[in-house]
């Protein structure tokens, strides 16, 4: 079982909610949305999506949904397989589900971003890949450092508890003190969780560092491994959970 999340962003308060969740079992895709769909709603007005019109029904495809495809990059496309390295993708293993859980599926025309629903590896560890977020809202020094960067090299986490628009907010930085982005915010709830925990074991680490002209989204990807104790459920908040509890017979969950 494959699971992504899509979440949506307002785009006046920059507030940021999951509002659906894709699975996909290797024969079927469902998408079905979440309780964050409802806070949405209710807090900022969340229209829904054309595509999903129904926030109480599970919808299935054998084909994944416009939504996402409409994220992906066209095989055909003669950039296409500078894009795949820029994710870091392995040779042949360039699906979609892998594509938009690396990518996020961002697009410059919506507030929409994709992310996966982590499970442990063979090693029993947390182990997700996330581009820095926020790269725009930083000084060109910033960007210039993000070029000096080598791969594996040790990012630390600072809780910037002071932001106006996140008080959870946490920056990556290097080891001589400068920013290089922000922790997506999807994951910000788990990373606490598991710094609480075990901070010691809790590392991200620079995967791979695009240099221009690869959009400022695709710039700098990261790994981030943390101890999986028996006890842990990644998004396990309320906002993640299904608004239909009684999936069909035949549809499948997280």
């Amino acid at each position: 079982m494959k699971t992504l999340f899509l979440a949506w962003q307002d785009p006046n308060t920059r507030a940021w909610f999951p509002i659906g969740r894709l699975n996909f079992d290797g024969k079927q895709y469902q998408f079905v949305y979440t309780q964050g769909a409802l806070a949405a709603k209710g807090q900022y007005g969340f229209p829904g999506l054309l595509s999903f019109p129904d926030l109480n029904k599970v919808y299935t495809s054998i084909e994944l949904f416009p939504l996402f495809c409409n994220r992906l990059k066209r095989h055909s496309r003669p950039d296409y397989k500078n894009y795949i390295e820029w994710l870091n993708i392995p040779e042949g293993e360039d699906d979609p589900i892998s594509i938009l859980s690396r990518s996020g599926g961002r697009k410059a025309t919506d507030n929409f971003e994709v992310f996966p629903y982590p499970q442990p590896d063979e090693n029993n560890l947390y182990h997700i890949h996330f581009f820095a977020h926020g790269l725009r809202h930083l000084p060109a020094c910033a960007t210039e450092r993000i070029n000096q960067l080598q791969p594996w090299e040790l990012l630390y986490l600072a809780h910037e508890f002071q932001n106006p628009y996140d008080q959870k907010a946490l920056l990556l930085c290097t080891q001589d003190h400068h920013i290089v982005g922000y922790c997506p915010r999807y994951i910000v709830d788990d990373v606490f969780q598991l710094k609480n925990k075990n901070p010691e074991l809790v590392k991200i680490h620079v995967e791979r560092v695009n240099p221009a002209p690869t959009p400022l989204q695709l710039r700098l990807l990261c790994s981030m491994t943390a101890e999986w104790y028996p006890d842990f459920h990644p998004f396990s908040s309320q906002e993640y959970q299904p608004i239909v509890t009684d999936i069909p017979a035949g549809c499948t969950t997280a």
